[in-house]
């Protein structure tokens, strides 16, 4: 049994070290089961539109500059990480482009939109405002809600005659990317000093938020849409660094902290009984889950099977040292932080965000790998 668990592991990653050799743009654009992709969401899809906006201060302002970007295409193109994101290679397994940043000017839209905004939140700014939540206001005040006001402002340029046989063309074959996001709603709660009991009350408030959005978008048309859970941000080095402790019980096998990642359990939870309430009233929709949780835990599990260095798994590639490669002072792009030689051998890069490998890897694990469900079966059809 172990032998034939090796071997099935070993299959699974040649499967994946090859995939993208056949991802050729030879079909012509009929060719295609899916002709767009919108996405929404914060600095995990975001390829520009924080740019555009303007970054005036903090640990983003890094992201205009190297080396943000430095492995692909080796200049600063507002995406955090040291690349692409997930969003570039999803669109590349679809055969399109990667879906332009809403904002940028001259933009091209035909295959789809990116209305992602690093440092967005579910909920609005005022609303955290009003919450309290007072000690790290938003980069950016581009909520999910603004983000669907984009969207709709884009339907209404682009489909101005017979609107509804212009939507059911434009959107019945595209694919709806809604998330992840969230994350950062939960970063400026833990920045006012909340426990992680205290945290989790804003749980209902911000899955609701991504389902009643989500049903927006069905409601104008959508019929293929992703949502994705939360990562396990009890392995993040940023969390690592802000919360470790010297009690070896209050982490788990993976190094992680244990309380940390039973949070994003519980979001994740959350938002999965959601989405099957919302399966339900709308059955001719297909509404998958992507688990992104459990495909950095597999990736954590298995270093070796992808190429990514163990002894720096939970390490910045990009940092300004201390146990994770952490410090907010020293955030990736400062002086004090230094680069890695090689992030194709790290997981994180920055302590809040992947590498281009790791999230080369999880769209990989995402697409063949059984990560998204249920449904997942219909990546075959999309991307073949």
């Amino acid at each position: 049994m172990a032998h034939h668990a090796l071997l099935v592991q070993i299959t699974l990653f040649v499967l994946l070290l090859f995939s993208d050799l056949s991802l050729g743009s030879s079909l012509q654009n009929g060719d295609r089961f899916i002709e767009a992709v919108y996405s929404f969401g914060d600095s995990i899809a975001d390829t520009g539109n924080l740019l555009v906006e303007g970054v005036s201060g903090g640990p983003l302002a890094a992201i205009s500059s190297l080396p943000y970007g430095m492995t692909f295409p080796g200049k600063s193109t507002g995406r955090c990480s040291d690349g692409l994101l997930m969003i570039d290679f999803i669109a590349k397994r679809l055969r399109l482009p990667s879906p332009s940043p809403y904002l940028k000017n001259g933009s091209d839209f035909t295959h789809g939109v990116n209305f992602a905004v690093a440092g967005a939140t579910a909920l609005e700014k005022s609303l955290l405002v009003e919450n309290g939540i007072i000690a790290a206001l938003p980069a950016t005040s581009s909520s999910l809600d603004i983000q669907l006001d984009w969207f709709k402002h884009h339907i209404r340029s682009i489909c101005s005659n017979d609107r509804k046989a212009c939507l059911k063309k434009r959107l019945g074959k595209s694919l709806f990317l809604v998330g992840e996001i969230g994350g950062n709603d939960y970063n400026y709660v833990f920045l006012t000093g909340k426990s992680i009991k205290e945290v989790e009350t804003y749980i209902p408030s911000v899955v609701d938020k991504i389902i009643n959005v989500a049903k927006e978008l069905i409601n104008a048309g959508a019929l293929y849409m992703i949502v994705p859970g939360n990562f396990p941000v009890g392995c993040a080095p940023s969390y690592l660094t802000a919360f470790q402790t010297s009690n070896v019980s209050d982490y788990d096998n993976q190094h992680c902290i244990k309380d940390l990642n039973m949070f994003a359990i519980h979001h994740n939870k959350y938002l999965q009984q959601q989405l099957h309430k919302l399966r339900k009233k709308h059955p001719m929709v297909t509404i998958m889950y992507a688990d992104y949780y459990n495909v950095i835990t597999y990736l954590l599990n298995r270093p070796h099977y992808y190429g990514l260095d163990e002894q720096t798994l939970l390490k910045t590639c990009c940092g300004g040292g201390g146990k994770y490669n952490f410090d907010i002072i020293g955030f990736c792009g400062s002086p004090e932080a230094t680069v890695c030689a090689n992030p194709d051998r790290y997981l994180n890069w920055d302590g809040v965000h992947l590498t281009q490998k790791g999230y080369q890897l999880m769209t990989n694990l995402l697409t063949t790998g059984g990560f998204t469900y249920p449904n997942n079966e219909l990546w075959k059809k999309w991307i073949s």
